[in-house]
């Protein structure tokens, strides 16, 4: 195809022309290097148990992640200042990681502690060190490309009762090779949960809203055969015992980091899970996803019986994520996507996104002004029963099975 003046195409040997503005062109500006300001995802603490340094990809660099003796865990520059060893490579000693090539030892602080052959330490030898913390026996990261420390209304929220009520994290990590906004508009996109999740036959959202402010931004689902009544819809902390279909009540703090509480009551078997995304950016257009998934305990349970459970539940909502990557690697991106009356406020949403990706200093009032929206499903729900009750009989009538019939 060869464009031609006057707005016009030719397309093959017929030379048929078409006027340009006859269809919706889709633009998409080039990703900027710049990588969010905000705690980051490392994974389970366990994961750092073994003694070892562990090389870690993030923000167009290399990290050496490792625990010393004491316990404390640091985060490191990976690549050793003497001469570039990589520091990944060679031995914690005591409380630092002793690098492979010569045996420079750099502490949780960056600053060299030995150099088992010099009568000195270089008054500068001194590598970058990272800030962490631990959320509920996982790991984070800050990033800031400014250097500023994190603050205090920054901090990440755990789960209560996590140490005594939940099961332990369930962990993989993803390597997905696109940019992180396409992870985050799912906040908003409340029909691709019957199209993807549902497979056009389930997953339709009686109950859509968003809610976005500050540095979080909430998404609240429900779904059932019941609309669920009595209490604030725009607020987390549903009670579990009087939930009637499901409901899920998730939330981005700050960038990188959604928390989904997910509670469900189908046939009179009650559930009650967290999902979190972790992104780790590699660089603009990489990332890793961690998935930690967590469920509560019912009691009565053997320990046999509530590992097999919550198996069988990180299994369901790791499956249900991994739906959502299959489209994040092969769709392409779009900065203005072309929207119709049932989609959710998509704009709205990128605009409180952009605030990570500025300076502190520029983020606009309407970043972070408090933005409610209730999406209508009404009219789609009358149209999703039908294309499903569609989709069973082609299924049932060819013998084959269809997909999450356990949990409509």
């Amino acid at each position: 195809m060869r464009a031609t003046n006057a707005g016009k195409q030719t397309l093959g040997d017929g030379q048929v022309n078409v006027n340009v503005s006859d269809f919706y062109q889709l633009r998409a500006e080039p990703v900027s290097k710049r990588l969010a300001r905000g705690w980051h995802c490392l994974g389970p603490v366990r994961n750092f148990d073994d003694g070892e340094p562990h090389l870690v990809e993030a923000f167009n660099t290399k990290l050496v992640v490792f625990r010393g003796e004491s316990g404390e865990i640091a985060a490191l520059d990976n690549f050793c200042p003497h001469l570039g060893a990589s520091l990944a490579e060679g031995r914690v000693r005591g409380d630092s990681v002793a690098c492979p090539f010569h045996d420079w030892r750099w502490g949780p602080d960056g600053r060299c502690t030995a150099i088992p052959y010099a009568k000195r330490i270089p008054p500068r030898a001194k590598t970058r060190s990272w800030t962490l913390t631990v959320v509920d026996q996982v790991l984070y990261i800050w990033h800031d490309p400014e250097g500023n420390p994190p603050s205090p209304e920054l901090a990440l929220p755990g789960i209560e009762g996590f140490e005594t009520d939940f099961t332990g994290w369930d962990h993989s990590v993803h390597r997905i090779k696109t940019n992180t906004r396409e992870l985050v508009d799912n906040m908003v996109d409340v029909a691709h949960f019957f199209y993807v999740h549902g497979e056009g036959v389930s997953a339709g959202a009686q109950y859509f809203a968003n809610v976005f402010e500050g540095h979080t931004a909430w998404q609240f689902m429900e779904m059932g055969e019941q609309e669920m009544s009595g209490y604030d819809k725009l607020k987390p902390g549903f009670p579990l015992e009087k939930i009637d279909g499901s409901r899920s009540e998730s939330a981005y703090f700050g960038p990188a980091y959604l928390k989904s509480r997910v509670i469900s009551n189908w046939g009179g078997l009650l559930s009650e899970r967290y999902i979190i995304l972790g992104q780790l950016p590699v660089n603009e257009n990489e990332f890793d996803l961690h998935m930690l998934i967590t469920v509560h305990k019912t009691p009565g349970l053997s320990e046999a019986e509530q590992k097999a459970r919550a198996d069988q539940e990180a299994q369901w909502m790791r499956d249900g994520t991994l739906q959502d990557v299959h489209i994040w690697k092969t769709k392409t991106r779009i900065d203005n996507p072309l929207l119709c009356d049932g989609d959710g406020p998509i704009y709205q949403l990128r605009r409180w996104y952009e605030q990570f990706f500025v300076d502190a200093a520029d983020i606009k009032p309407e970043m972070v002004e408090r933005f409610e929206c209730v999406t209508d499903t009404g009219y789609a729900m009358k149209v999703w029963e039908g294309q499903a009750a569609e989709r069973i009989a082609e299924l049932e009538a060819i013998g084959a099975v269809v997909p999450g019939a356990h949990r409509r």
